[in-house]
């Protein structure tokens, strides 16, 4: 829709509009209505910045880091030309280059489909476990959780070789403990003849996936991306807000400085237990219910080399237990201005943790560095010419979608609604399936285009009605 359509109201006739967080979710609703010419709205971001999950931080030496490693992807025109007008000329282009590393070795991505280059044993009972998949088609359908469907599919080679191993270390949280039914394009569903072909032709396979091609900010990593934003909610926004409790029936927030504001409608993109902890009395079965969500937490470390990048590669998967982390990204490959000159390269580490996943944060930069030796990212010689290290600390990494998951959703989000607090975004919502940056600035775009046009909602989905 554009701006002409969805004729806000005017004047005094204007709902009060309030959105909790600045993150990509708050900040695309405010772009949306400030596209739209709507004028009673604010947003209230807890942080002295913008962008949440998607900022980047420059260090003393020069170096910028992200929050993980970001690439953005689209399915939506309207993200597409909001990321052309934010951008400008701002941006380079990336071709994906992603590799795993097992078995001392780099493997092409994605795994199932470059088995070949396994040692013999393991590549045998690869093969042979996708074999027997194939005799069962019917366990795929009866598989109830995570790790059952990938049994199913994939077989039991390729699941203990990468996927059970790999997924903990992303997750944090026992496979058998996730739902099925958060995959969509984000697991490549084994082709049989396509593999065996591969292996007998001595082929890599490395096509497969939604970011084959992707663009990033040339300036300023990710949050370059968002930090033009500013131009379009700056009168709007309000920095170091934090909000104490929300009462649902007199639909007012109270913010830690004092402050209390009215609102109409309410956009919340805080962490939905943590909105459902904030209510003034909750009913119990809301509470209740936020105890069926579940998140990982993760503990970003970026390591500054001063040496040139030895490497074009763009991401690398670590599955084994020789390294902490799950994903290592060669930031500086993305663009040369995450560095302080051509002769540095920067590696950005990812490393899960959650009560089932304990990880001792005072050792967490050494044991990095000694798994980036570990697996040959890094000479041992890296170790005298490392130029600067970063540790940012993530509460909330990743909303695990658990098995309890979607009944807790539909029991939230229909109260919720209920009182005029629609919760969106990456953790808003948790729906790990719509969590992408191009998910996210879209849920708080659509749910503007609900309330001022009535359009539906395309990308949030309503588990009240689904589960």
């Amino acid at each position: 829709m554009d701006g002409s359509m969805g004729r806000p109201m005017s004047g005094d006739l204007e709902q009060k509009i309030v959105i909790l967080g600045a993150g990509p979710t708050g900040l695309g609703a405010g772009y949306r209505l400030n596209e739209l010419g709507y004028r009673n709205w604010a947003i209230y971001e807890q942080q002295p910045y913008i962008a949440g999950l998607a900022t980047s931080f420059q260090d003393e030496a020069g170096f910028t880091y992200d929050i993980g490693g970001h690439v953005m992807f689209s399915h939506y025109k309207y993200f597409d030309d909001l990321v052309d007008k934010l951008l400008g000329d701002n941006y380079t282009e990336i071709m994906r280059e992603a590799w795993i590393w097992m078995f001392d070795r780099f493997v092409p991505y994605p795994f199932q489909n470059n088995i070949r280059h396994l040692p013999k044993e393991a590549l045998t009972e690869c093969v042979l476990g996708l074999l027997e998949a194939t005799k069962h088609p019917e366990r795929v359908a009866q598989a109830t959780n995570f790790y059952e469907l990938i049994q199913a599919q994939l077989g039991s080679g390729i699941v203990k070789h990468f996927m059970q191993p790999y997924n903990f270390k992303v997750w944090a949280h026992p496979l058998t403990q996730m739902n099925r039914d958060w995959l969509g394009e984000r697991v490549a569903i084994p082709d049989l003849a396509r593999i065996l072909t591969n292996i007998f032709m001595d082929k890599d396979d490395v096509s497969w996936g939604p970011n084959n091609k992707f663009k990033y900010p040339l300036r300023g990593g990710t949050g370059g991306l968002y930090a033009p934003m500013i131009n379009y909610v700056g009168d709007h926004l309000h920095l170091n807000k934090t909000a104490l409790s929300i009462d649902h029936e007199a639909r007012q927030i109270t913010f830690s400085d004092g402050e209390v504001v009215t609102y109409d409608l309410l956009l919340s993109t805080m962490p939905l237990d943590k909105l459902v902890n904030r209510l003034e009395r909750a009913p119990q079965m809301m509470v209740d219910a936020a105890h069926g969500l579940h998140h990982s937490s993760g503990l970003i470390v970026g390591i500054g080399v001063a040496r040139p990048t030895p490497s074009q590669k763009c991401w690398l998967y670590f599955p084994e237990a020789d390294s902490p982390f799950y994903r290592v990204t060669y930031l500086s490959n993305y663009s040369p201005y995450m560095t302080p000159d051509a002769e540095h390269f920067l590696l950005l580490s990812e490393t899960s943790y959650s009560e089932h996943k304990p990880e001792d944060k005072a050792t967490i930069v050494e044991r990095v560095i000694q798994g980036l030796i570990n697996t040959k990212v890094l000479e041992p010689a890296d170790r005298d010419r490392i130029a600067s290290t970063y540790v940012i600390d993530v509460p909330y990494s990743y909303p695990v979608p658990t098995i309890s998951r979607n009944m807790a959703l539909g029991t939230i989000q229909p109260f919720l609604m209920d009182y005029n607090i629609y919760s969106r975004g990456r953790f808003g919502a948790w729906e790990y399936e719509i969590g992408n940056m191009d998910h996210s600035v879209m849920q708080g775009v659509e749910l503007i285009n609900h309330w001022l046009a009535g359009e539906p909602e395309v990308t949030w989905k309503d588990f009240a009605l689904v589960r």
